[in-house]
């Protein structure tokens, strides 16, 4: 179970409504998730509906009404998706299987959206411990670079803190070179895959592009570390 799935708290189901038994509609709703989350929109509120992972109550004339346990649940939905690459249908069973529901939208501890982070060359440095000439030799080797006008965003600083560690291991920004190759071998293939659903009429054509490029990027993920230990077996002994 994950760090946000251990969130839910032992809140009742009647006590889903605690909170002045307010119901919000879908722009409300929208309206609390943007900050954390600037790209959600409307059509992705929907689409998730559509999936399962949230069902907001309807009114007689058919529009939606989301309770506080519906806004924690988006929440964590997109938690997941943003921090941790987890596919919809990894979500949908992390959520089925807790057994008490999230009654409070500060339940998930919110975390800055990457889309947010900004950060100067030297609060890049700063936050990383990298030093400039190894910060200097990622971006020579193509590891990473800063957004036009822009600074570094949250992808560089993924790459800049995993590098720094992995410099504490003796490893360097040249030895890093073939991830690069191999991540443009993936976007190449990965976009061949994802650009038809971007074609889909409407919206939830790219919200479904984009919830694959998610399920694709963690399932090279998992196919690489079991590559690396299935190869490294013998020396650990086991």
């Amino acid at each position: 179970m994950t760090a946000s799935a251990a969130a839910w708290n032992s809140a009742t189901p009647g006590d889903e409504l605690t909170r002045g038994e307010r119901l919000m509609s879908i722009g409300e709703v929208l309206a609390h998730l943007r900050g954390e989350f600037p790209d959600v929109t409307i059509s992705k509120l929907r689409f998730l509906e559509t999936e399962g992972l949230v069902e907001p109550r309807r009114t007689p004339a058919g529009y939606r009404k989301y309770t506080w346990t519906d806004v924690a649940r988006l929440r964590y939905v997109l938690t997941a998706q943003r921090d941790q690459y987890l596919p919809l249908r990894v979500i949908r069973e992390h959520l089925a299987t807790m057994r008490e529901p999230l009654t409070e939208v500060s339940d998930v501890v919110p975390q800055e959206a990457p889309s947010e982070v900004r950060l100067t060359r030297d609060e890049l440095l700063n936050k990383t411990g990298l030093t400039e000439k190894a910060l200097a030799a990622l971006e020579d080797h193509g590891l990473l670079k800063p957004r036009p006008g822009a600074g570094y965003d949250a992808d560089a600083l993924e790459v800049a803190t995993a590098a720094a560690r992995l410099a504490e291991f003796g490893v360097e920004p040249r030895h890093l070179r073939a991830y690069r190759a191999s991540a443009d071998r993936d976007i190449g293939l990965f976009s061949q895959l994802v650009t038809p659903l971007t074609r889909q009429p409407g919206p939830a054509g790219r919200a479904r592009a984009a919830d694959t490029v998610h399920e694709l990027a963690a399932l090279t993920q998992r196919v690489h570390a079991a590559l690396v230990r299935a190869g490294l077996r013998e020396i650990l002994g086991k």
